[in-house]
């Protein structure tokens, strides 16, 4: 193998080519972490420096691309794996509504937002689609790491992941009747065709759901290698089908996950793939940065930069303009809209497929991945500081609510509150569940407010008095009954949380008392200089309390 301008590469076969990567992926890859920066830009990032412009370590056609194709194999199989029909009838009409509304308006302006830029129509229609979509590995990471995944603008933003994923295979499955039109005389009679193949592909797996798969899977649990070796199998195997009928191999791998999602195995052989899909996946990365070239990506960077401001200030808009028109409140389609303010994986994915159906050139996926890895990285530092952003921006967003905000509304209704609550508790989660239990055995009333609807249903279902809420929203405390109550305890042990509801409830009257939680000394510190009257520190309290325990026991 030879490097750029014909040098010799450090090594002479496959094995020392992945080695090498491997190392300058993990270089990179802890650089990026360093920046704060997704590990997605930080691979796409190895495959600039490792392809022709740079290194010429990776090749176009090198193996490297096999390994790629394996691990989207596995994403797309992954998604469907996740997409059980009981999943998709819990969505609700809200996120299915939101969902469309935003891949609509996202695609219809975007088409004419890449004309204007120059692209031909149909370089501007696969444009548009890419922008349509957004990173679910992206918005899910950041989300569980600030804890937000099941408040409500984590569920919507998740509902609306889910209703991309299914838009994005049915677009692969057009584009592709598209590029065999071309073939077979008019899109038209490639798209019966293609339609014709898919009924067949989906008739012929759905008949092994009910009885074949289960029996299967059932035989092969015994040893779980082998289970994992059979999903991996089957998402190949059904993606190599599904190219060899035209309707890509996404699609294939995308049902074979599908035709395994409502079988009991569903969570055992998702958990043991991740880190192989993560793996590969690094792999498609990589092959996808071989591909820019510094001289084409500096021609599109103009281009790029415009694109990135649509998808980073007008998808936001659209996201807002839709739940707004939905019925929520700002605050929550705010924080929504802010979450899905990248391009996604998918959206490479899907600009790769364009070129290997010969409707896009490199250039087009230059400046598609370009503006991926503008976007993931803005939309991190987006979804990290989103609360200080509201802040900011909430005066300006009245016209994104409606004067009666009603979904939202019908969510934070609350069943009769108690007619004095004692205590008012932020946070349902095992430690505020056990302490409302503790609190209640001791006559005291409690009144519990938590950011997950299926919490506060749960409580409401046993007859206990609670409300949906956002802790953070600063317009929040003003419809809680501070009037008499005698203390307002937060269980969330996160400093700036408990600080807005210190803040929040003082603001709007409350002469009670306040006790936070915290996991350490200096947060617990922070606490009292804000005015905490008692902090709570769960792992020292609950060590104190065993070595009690311990000690009272004596020596056996």
């Amino acid at each position: 193998m030879r490097g750029k301008h014909g040098v010799p590469a450090p090594f002479d076969d496959l094995f020392h080519q992945v080695a090498a990567l491997l190392l300058l992926a993990v270089g990179l890859g802890a650089l990026g972490q360093r920046l704060r920066q997704p590990l997605v830009v930080a691979f796409i990032a190895v495959g600039v420096l490792a392809g022709p412009a740079a290194l010429g370590w990776v090749q176009h056609g090198d193996p490297i691309a096999l390994l790629g194709k394996l691990g989207v194999s596995l994403l797309l199989f992954a998604v469907g794996l996740r997409l059980d029909l009981h999943l998709v009838r819990s969505l609700g009409p809200a996120a299915l509504a939101a969902g469309l509304g935003q891949v609509l308006l996202t695609g219809a302006i975007g088409f004419p937002v890449a004309l204007g830029i120059g692209l031909a129509p149909l370089s501007a229609l696969y444009t548009a689609s890419a922008l349509t979509f957004s990173s679910t590995i992206i918005v899910v990471k950041l989300l569980s790491d600030r804890r937000e995944i099941d408040a409500l603008h984590g569920r919507m933003a998740l509902g609306v992941l889910i209703v991309q994923d299914l838009v994005v295979i049915l677009v692969m499955i057009l584009l592709s009747s598209y590029a065999a039109s071309g073939a077979h005389g008019g899109i038209g009679t490639a798209m019966l065709a293609t339609a014709a193949k898919g009924l067949a592909f989906l008739a012929l797996v759905g008949a092994l759901i009910p009885r074949v798969l289960p029996f299967l899977l059932h035989r092969l649990a015994a040893a779980h290698e082998l289970l994992v070796l059979f999903a991996i199998a089957w998402a190949v195997a059904l993606g190599a089908a599904g190219e060899y009928l035209g309707l890509t191999m996404e699609v294939g791998a995308f049902l074979a996950g599908v035709s395994l999602a409502s079988t009991h195995y569903r969570a055992a052989i998702a958990a043991r793939l991740v880190s192989l899909r993560d793996f590969l996946l690094l792999f498609f990365f990589i092959e996808l940065g071989s591909g820019l070239h510094l001289d084409r990506v500096a021609a599109q960077i103009g281009p790029a930069l415009a694109l990135s401001a649509f998808v980073l200030v007008g998808k936001p808009l659209l996201v807002m303009a839709v739940m707004g028109r939905l019925g929520y409140r700002k605050r929550t389609a705010f924080l929504t809209g802010v979450s899905l303010a990248q391009i996604s994986e998918f959206s490479l994915i899907l600009a790769a497929l364009g070129v290997s159906l010969g409707q896009i050139d490199a250039s087009d996926r230059a400046l598609i991945t370009l503006t991926g890895i503008l976007t993931i990285g803005s939309s991190s530092y987006l979804i990290l500081y989103s609360h200080r952003l509201y802040t900011w921006l909430a005066p300006v967003l009245t016209p994104f609510e409606r004067r009666l905000p009603h979904r939202e509304q019908a969510i934070g209704e609350n069943v009769a509150p108690a007619p004095a609550p004692q205590v008012i508790l932020f946070g349902l989660g095992r430690y505020g569940n056990q302490l409302a239990a503790e609190l209640r055995a001791r006559g005291l009333q409690v009144y519990g407010v938590d950011f997950d609807p299926q919490t506060v249903s749960a409580w409401r279902a046993e007859g206990l008095p609670a409300c949906y809420g956002d802790a953070e929203d600063p317009e929040f405390a003003a419809g809680l009954p501070l009037a008499r109550a005698q203390w307002v305890v937060s269980s969330i042990p996160d400093v700036q949380i408990n600080l807005s509801i210190l803040h929040g409830v003082r603001r709007h009257g409350f002469a009670g008392r306040i006790a936070a939680t915290a996991h350490h000394a200096w947060q617990a510190q922070s606490l009292r200089d804000a005015g905490a009257d008692l902090v709570l520190l769960p792992f020292r309290d609950a060590a104190r309390e065993a070595a009690g325990l311990l000690a009272a026991r004596g020596p056996a």
